[in-house]
């Protein structure tokens, strides 16, 4: 969760600008400094991390998988408290919902990566729970703003990063779940050019993440490579630091770059993360 929203807080500063752009301005860009066409303070997240933690309340309230229904309640309430940014997919998904009750965006080509950035408190809360409950998870939170193969295989090759990661499966675990989604859905493949200024397109996203894993060049040094490849780099940022936080444990992180998130943010992140991974199967059986 820290290493989320440390790459979400990175990468905001550089959202949609291109690697030239950045380079000119920044030269690398390597520090928790705010600003970006959001004019943040330093510190502060975007939807990504504020979205997570809204799932994330629905999961500790529920006290298991929440229904759809929460799900799509707790996306109207992060809503409604006026985020500093929302995507227009998931705007259009929480809208539907209020006028109709509907909790599934009908099946469409919009294969954006909203519904994978927050995916986060899937991949805790279901460590070591059998594959059709962590799919199932993954689909009812996901469904309500993004419905698209493309998206579904994306969100759920990311939450299995996440628990390779937790089941200490290092680097080469984490990259075995890149290479499966990439045999059914060739698109993913990283191989070939080098995906900079990646869109909201949940390809071109994760394609720019893999890309960086393969260098497998630390925690630090993989996510300033993310986020210096422009674009949605406060999504990529975010997908990157989730698996990375993941596969680094907490004490790993650049101490500037946790110190330098917003104090209310650092402390939901911690709290939330320790609830999450104590409802999950996984921690029941290394506690037993």
């Amino acid at each position: 969760m820290l290493g989320l929203a440390i790459g979400d807080a990175l990468g905001a500063t550089v959202e949609f600008m291109t690697p030239r752009e950045i380079g000119q301005q920044y030269g690398v860009h390597d520090c928790i400094r705010g600003g970006g066409w959001l004019r943040l303070p330093a510190g502060e997240v975007t939807d990504d991390t504020t979205m997570t933690l809204a799932l994330a309340g629905a999961w500790l309230s529920e006290g298991s998988a929440p229904s759809a229904n929460a799900c799509a309640e707790a996306f109207d309430r992060w809503m409604r408290a006026k985020p500093v940014d929302i995507g227009n997919t998931v705007r259009r998904g929480i809208v539907r919902w209020r006028l109709t009750g509907s909790t599934e965006a009908p099946l469409s080509s919009d294969a954006g990566n909203g519904a994978t950035m927050r995916c986060l408190p899937v991949a805790l809360a279901t460590f070591g729970a059998a594959r059709e409950r962590i799919e199932h998870a993954a689909h009812t939170q996901g469904r309500v703003t993004h419905h698209n193969p493309l998206t579904d295989a994306g969100t759920i090759c990311v939450i299995d990063m996440v628990q390779a990661a937790l089941d200490g499966r290092g680097m080469p675990g984490v990259m075995a779940c890149m290479r499966r989604l990439v045999a059914t859905h060739p698109a993913f493949d990283p191989a070939g050019w080098r995906c900079d200024n990646p869109s909201g397109y949940i390809v071109d996203t994760l394609r720019a993440v893999f890309q960086a894993f393969e260098a497998e060049d630390g925690f630090q040094r993989t996510l300033v490579d993310i986020v210096n490849r422009g674009g949605d780099a406060d999504t990529t940022g975010a997908i990157g630091g989730m698996i990375l936080g993941a596969l680094c444990g907490a004490d790993a992180l650049p101490p500037q770059w946790t110190q330098g998130l917003r104090k209310t943010i650092r402390e939901q992140c911690v709290a939330s993360a320790d609830a999450l991974i104590e409802l999950s199967p996984g921690f029941a059986a290394i506690q037993r």
